[in-house]
């Protein structure tokens, strides 16, 4: 039961994200970047993991610019789907650095990004399709994420980044779903583990 209700409330919220106007998407996405700069952690990250977007989440490239603008190291996740995993590759400039990827989602390019010891990750900004205030967040089914904060990058600050209209009272967490440490929307930052 639990599985069909995670499905439809995904698709639900997916569905509506889908919807949005890719102006409101753009203005909301800035919103929420700005938000990001607010977090006090950040002047002690130096090397941030951060997704690159694709269809219709909120929008990273940005954020992934101002983060090289200002010094910090960002790797972004290349897909490794034989193995179930994600690699933490390191790019400099989003422009030229990436390329449609796995499922068309753009990644770096593997022979020509260094990989980052995930160990040295000190913040990982994560997508997802449901969240709720109290860290919990539902992703897109693989696990990607999930299997990474675990097993690759465990002392990593979990941060999600959604619009609002993602939020749910209570999302309907398993075992394996990580919490998040921070939310932040267009809105509001929630320290989820206050």
């Amino acid at each position: 039961m639990k599985d069909d209700e995670r499905e439809r409330l995904r698709k639900k919220i997916l569905g509506a994200r889908d919807r949005m106007a890719a102006g409101a998407r753009r203005a909301k996405s800035r919103l929420a970047v700005k938000n990001f700069w607010q977090l006090p952690e950040l002047q002690h990250w130096s090397t941030l993991f951060i997704y690159v977007n694709f269809r219709s989440e909120l929008e990273t490239v940005e954020l992934i610019r101002q983060c090289l603008a200002r010094g910090k190291r960002v790797a972004v996740p290349l897909v490794n789907a034989p193995e179930n995993a994600m690699v933490p590759l390191l790019i400099k400039d989003p422009e030229k650095d990436l390329a449609p990827g796995y499922y068309g989602i753009p990644e770096p390019d593997p022979r020509k990004s260094l990989r980052v010891d995930a160990r040295e990750i000190d913040a990982a900004v994560i997508p997802g399709s449901v969240f709720d205030v109290r860290g919990g967040r539902l992703g897109y089914g693989g696990g990607y994420y999930d299997r990474f904060l675990v097993y690759d990058a465990p002392r990593a600050k979990r941060v999600g980044l959604a619009f609002e209209m993602q939020l749910v009272e209570r999302v309907p967490v398993q075992p394996h779903d990580q919490p998040l440490d921070i939310l932040i929307t267009e809105e509001r930052i929630v320290n989820t583990r206050a």
